[in-house]
């Protein structure tokens, strides 16, 4: 993916480019940005705060309809991280309402769940938010174009505004940053699956879910209808699902969504799709038939480039439609530039502002920078939730130059040992024993996410084992079980790889 590093003299013409914009005339803008998503409002404000006059284009936003992909925030916060976490927080409220009997709370009579409540409160916090979103880079004076971005010339954008009118612009330096897209596998009747961009606006809650998919995406929208009461069956064609995370914690995840009650289909794919008047009839590849409400294709997303003209203009793509960029995020054609899941690199919105602050920096700030991808934290919202940093076991042994240790913690987390419910959590260390260090963690259980945001910062400081045990836990917590594992799991021994002739 990465193209060759810059040269020193390369870098210095960047950093210097800000300055340069300023005195030329002959651009509309120093920077024009294509997509107003996380990384796209970061790198113009934090451009523009430092003197670069700044435009940014993006389509408008419709609250009810996911025909477009647009609005002001992009992706996570219009139809991915933030509503996809506020519907988890609402799903998570039907395992607490059966956790608090034996809290002492009398539940009398039926506890109903209103979706159409939720849904309508999801949609009001999103618009705040796009609204923010909005007054963020007029502040920064951001000049915002509601339309569609493409790129015309090294140095020329044109803008398809509403109406359809066609404006044109000058920069002298464009940023992509048009993020990703929900895809959907050829199956017969794929028309009929929605997804995820449509699940989280759907009119009717459904009572009967069929999910397609083992990645994140996949098991939090069953997490989330399963924890509304839905019926959900979901599909995945490996063994476990959450393929690239570390196998122990894959299998953890899949019993703990067997114990809230979902059917899982592991090694199965849907063979086809058909309407009828009980809703839609799916037949697996092992030949079985389901009927459900809704079918959720959550197979994988794809760089959003494919109406950018790219190609015409002469940037260089991958073969999944990926802009290729180098370390400091600039393509082939050295006035154009692309940060965010548009480059397939890490597809996580804190990575896409990390290589938006790094693009202002080297571009208009003076400061060469480059992103680090080292012990970039990431959780998936399941339920209950998956959190990891570093390395996972497997890809500890296969890059390992020596001994591996690896503690593990599993237990049935406090709060249950009054509600009853039987599910347990599991935290795991991974240690190279020739230098002490903490090269991967991971945690499967409550407050997970919360809790690896703090274990990231000492990875990122090259925290060793004897330091996280010197370190006094809180109690009683699950957390303090990071710094109170003494006894190693197991050891794996180094195998050195053989060698390969040339």
């Amino acid at each position: 993916m990465a193209r060759k590093m810059l040269s020193d003299g390369e870098l210095n013409k960047a950093a210097a480019a800000g300055e340069e914009a300023t005195t030329e005339t002959h651009y509309d803008f120093d920077l024009f940005v294509i997509g107003a998503g996380s990384g796209g409002v970061r790198a113009a404000r934090f451009s523009a705060n430092n003197g670069a006059k700044v435009g940014i284009c993006e389509l408008p936003f419709h609250p009810i309809s996911s025909e477009e992909i647009g609005g002001v925030g992009g992706t996570c916060v219009i139809r991915g991280c933030v509503p996809k976490k506020i519907l988890v927080y609402g799903a998570t409220y039907g395992g607490e309402l059966e956790d608090a009997r034996n809290y002492g709370w009398e539940i009398n009579g039926n506890v109903d769940f209103n979706w159409k409540k939720l849904l309508q409160k999801k949609t009001d916090e999103i618009l705040r938010l796009n609204n923010i979103y909005k007054r963020l880079l007029a502040n920064a004076a951001v000049k915002l174009y509601e339309g569609e971005g493409r790129i015309v010339g090294p140095n020329e954008v044109e803008v398809r505004q509403i109406d359809g009118t066609k404006i044109s612009y000058t920069a002298k330096h464009i940023l992509i940053a048009t993020g990703s897209r929900a895809q959907k596998p050829n199956i017969p009747g794929h028309e009929l699956a929605i997804t995820s961009d449509e699940a989280l606006s759907l009119e009717e809650f459904p009572k009967r879910a069929i999910v397609l998919g083992g990645g994140y995406i996949a098991v939090e929208f069953a997490s989330i209808w399963r924890g509304m009461g839905a019926t959900v069956d979901l599909f995945f064609r490996k063994e476990l699902p959450l393929r690239g995370f570390d196998d122990e914690m894959r299998a953890l995840v899949a019993r703990n969504l067997e114990g809230r009650g979902i059917n899982l289909h592991p090694q199965t794919s849907l063979a086809e799709l058909i309407k009828t008047d009980d809703g839609i009839k799916v037949i697996s590849s092992h030949g079985e038939e389901f009927v459900a409400d809704v079918v959720l294709f959550a197979t994988g997303r794809i760089p959003n480039t494919k109406r950018l003209n790219l190609e015409a203009v002469g940037v260089e793509l991958d073969q999944v439609g990926a802009v290729k960029v180098d370390e400091y995020s600039r393509t082939n054609i050295p006035s154009i530039w692309a940060v965010g899941d548009a480059t397939n690199r890490i597809n996580l919105t804190p990575v896409a502002l990390m290589e938006a602050t790094c693009f202002a920096n080297t571009v208009f700030g003076g400061k060469p920078a480059k992103a680090d991808y080292t012990n970039v934290a990431c959780a998936v919202f399941c339920i209950p939730p998956l959190a990891v940093v570093g390395l996972s076991e497997e890809e500890a042994v296969e890059k390992a130059t020596g001994d591996i240790l690896v503690f593990t913690s599993g237990f049935n987390p406090m709060k249950n040992t009054i509600s009853g419910r039987q599910e347990k959590s599991l935290m795991k260390l991974i240690v190279d024993e020739k230098t002490d260090k903490v090269i991967g963690a991971s945690m499967c259980g409550p407050d997970a996410a919360e809790i690896m945001q703090g274990i990231a910062i000492a990875l990122k400081c090259g925290a060793t084992k004897a330091q996280f045990d010197s370190t006094v836990g809180i109690h009683p917590s699950s957390a303090e079980e990071f710094v109170t594992m003494r006894t190693v799991t197991r050891r794996i021994a180094y195998k050195a790889k053989p060698q390969t002739s040339l």
